[in-house]
């Protein structure tokens, strides 16, 4: 046997032992080699039980992956490195969401070299470490601009100083008001306030980033952390007849339940945004990607679980998508994608997540939001794109989109089972002529 030979079964066997998935493709997809491994993470995302074009298997949860292949116009590099990919959305309590890693080589201009695992595991790990890491980054970095107040068991303000003054404007007529009004109009609900006090009880803090409002109405990027004052709690906790004979000041009528502190970190939005955009972002439309969906849908159905209120998933599928992009190309097929997530960003509230999750799918969550406010507002979004056609290169293209609608009750045990219904509905919009909106319905 030649060299050249031995070279090829030593590369053979290193393929199909390596502990992780590995597969060589051309750069439209179509899978060359492939390990066992690799097959065991896909076969189970494969539509038609076949694995020949890697691109297509990982379409329906990582639709980006195309637009950054056709869009990387280097000879050879890392078109995209450990990339998480989110399968499931898992059960609390019982299961973790099942996540992959991709990381995807351009080895030349024909070929490209796919190392797949999975980081299940990993993940949970790293959102444990999350949550300390970004308290102590909160209380140890740049605190010269900030705001603190006292608030009550309900949220409210309970008093004013000079850094609420400093930072936002506001004077003290915001006693008594709710937090909520550091926060856009539609960026927080009643229930979302009680959600982060209830978060900061049961972690310790509760810390969240975006913008925030001043006074005047402009916007400053923030940092917002609430931690509960735990003597408060524990006065509260003890037994009647010991608060019974406790003096006024002792059971603490007049002191704050929690602490808000406001950081002003607009220099840091910069670095913030990137790191955002790189990890949550669909790399095509810039709305949120198939991981923020599910990390976003999970916390928000914990907080359901906790205090129960009605919530609604909706899903949404761009009519005939294949018909564009066949007709028109690829190219206007991106264009049509990018309008219908602007379009969507622009009809829902900042408090819902908006989200691409597959070729030409999209999610929406709406908390505290019932079946029939949610088919209100997709609707909405239905005859807004159906009655404004894309202009591209002064030739107008329309198209439609269907929606399928899901709301939380007693017989949904998870996320899975939400979006099962809401695809449910989905499929039989599509079945009653598309460009219409349906809600599950047990038959």
């Amino acid at each position: 046997m030649s060299t050249i030979d031995d070279d090829y079964e030593a590369l053979i066997q290193f393929l199909y032992l390596a502990p992780v998935g590995l597969a060589q493709t051309s750069m439209d997809g179509e899978i060359a080699m492939i390990n066992p491994i690799s097959a065991q993470l896909l076969m189970p995302l494969s539509r038609d039980g076949g694995l020949s074009n890697l691109l297509t298997v990982l379409e329906t949860v990582a639709p980006e992956l195309r637009f950054l292949c056709t869009n990387f116009d280097k000879p050879q590099g890392m078109v995209c490195d450990a990339l998480r990919i989110q399968l499931t959305a898992g059960t609390a309590g019982k299961s973790d969401p099942q996540v992959l890693s991709l990381t995807l080589l351009k080895l030349d201009d024909e070929r490209l070299m796919a190392v797949l695992s999975d980081v299940t595991l990993q993940v949970r790990r790293e959102r444990q470490l999350k949550q300390n890491e970004a308290w102590f980054n909160a209380i140890l970095t740049g605190i010269s601009d900030y705001v603190l107040v006292g608030l009550d068991p309900q949220g409210n303000i309970q008093n004013w100083n000079a850094s609420v003054g400093r930072v936002t404007g506001f004077d003290s007529s915001i006693i008594g008001q709710p937090y909520s009004v550091f926060y856009s109009a539609d960026a927080l609900t009643a229930d979302g306030m009680m959600d982060r006090l209830h978060d900061a009880d049961k972690n310790g803090w509760s810390l969240d980033e975006g913008y925030r409002k001043r006074a005047d109405g402009s916007r400053f990027w923030a940092s917002t952390m609430i931690t509960p004052l735990h003597e408060r709690h524990d006065r509260q906790a003890e037994p009647a007849s010991q608060a019974a004979t406790a003096t006024p000041l002792e059971a603490g009528m007049d002191e704050p339940s929690y602490c808000l502190v406001i950081r002003d970190i607009s220099d840091k939005r910069e670095a913030s945004e990137k790191h955002r955009i790189a990890t949550s972002c669909d790399h095509l439309t810039g709305i949120s990607n198939r991981r923020a969906f599910f990390e976003a849908a999970e916390l928000e159905l914990e907080r359901v679980r906790r205090s129960p209120r009605e919530m609604s998933l909706i899903f949404f599928d761009a009519d005939n998508f294949k018909k564009i992009n066949d007709s028109h190309g690829h190219p206007v097929g991106d264009i049509i994608l990018r309008h219908l997530a602007e379009t969507l960003t622009a009809t829902f509230r900042q408090v819902d997540i908006v989200a691409r999750i597959g070729g030409e799918e999209f999610a929406v969550i709406l908390p505290s939001t019932g079946i029939d406010a949610a088919r209100v507002v997709a609707e909405r979004l239905r005859r807004q794109v159906a009655s404004q056609p894309v202009e591209v290169d002064g030739v107008p293209i329309s198209y439609t989109v269907s929606g399928g609608i899901a709301s939380l009750d007693a017989s949904v045990n998870g996320l899975d089972a939400l979006m099962k219904r809401a695809d449910q509905a989905l499929y039989a919009a599509k079945a009653h002529g598309r460009n219409c909106i349906e809600i599950w319905k047990p038959t």
